[in-house]
């Protein structure tokens, strides 16, 4: 398994990076928390890393912050949450958030991200809950990053919302009713945030 990428930053997507790592470029899945914690630019950066092998895919997640990274680990854990699923339950709210709820045992919510119904909130509260109550790690922030250009920021988002699953008229439809509501004001996480919910 590989534990860590060390290297540069070549790409920045809000739904992938990829880490230039001595002439070779490692494609990697990454949370809007990770995307917040990377500036732009081709700076030097380390991701904690987990390897999904799959019949038709080997497929990197990552992550910058190592708590964030265990708490993927004890997210697709639970039967009924695979690595995309958890990814974007770490798009959609903070790790400290997420473990909130789940010591809380706040099934609304958990349920509040797309693609997490009823069952699949209360087997994650129930499987989760006590372990995460022995590590007591609730905590953390996020920061939001703000890009200019409203259209970037529509496009940027439709793209990670597309990478992350989402059908592309779905997100498109989302991504226009928030724009309206909330003004074009909004960052990349910002937008996707609403969009996953």
């Amino acid at each position: 398994m590989i534990a860590y990428i060390d290297g540069k930053l070549a790409h920045k997507d809000p739904a992938f990076v990829i880490i230039d790592v001595q002439g070779v470029g490692y494609e990697i899945k990454i949370s809007l928390q990770t995307y917040s914690a990377l500036q732009d630019g081709t700076e030097r950066c380390k991701l904690y890393t987990y390897l999904n092998i799959r019949e038709d895919a080997h497929v990197l997640y990552g992550f910058k912050e190592f708590d964030e990274k265990t708490l993927f680990l004890d997210l697709i854990s639970v039967s009924g949450i695979g690595p995309n699923t958890a990814l974007i339950m770490l798009s959609s709210l903070s790790s400290g958030e997420i473990r909130q709820a789940l010591v809380n045992e706040d099934v609304k919510t958990i349920q509040s991200i797309k693609g997490i119904g009823a069952k699949t909130a209360q087997r994650a509260i129930i499987e989760l809950k006590d372990k995460l109550k022995k590590e007591a790690l609730i905590g953390g922030t996020q920061t939001t990053l703000l890009v200019p250009s409203g259209n970037k920021v529509r496009a940027e988002a439709l793209a990670a919302l597309v990478t992350l699953g989402i059908p592309k008229n779905v997100a498109e439809k989302s991504l226009d009713t928030i724009i309206k509501k909330e003004g074009e004001g909004l960052s990349v996480e910002q937008l996707i945030k609403l969009a996953l919910r």
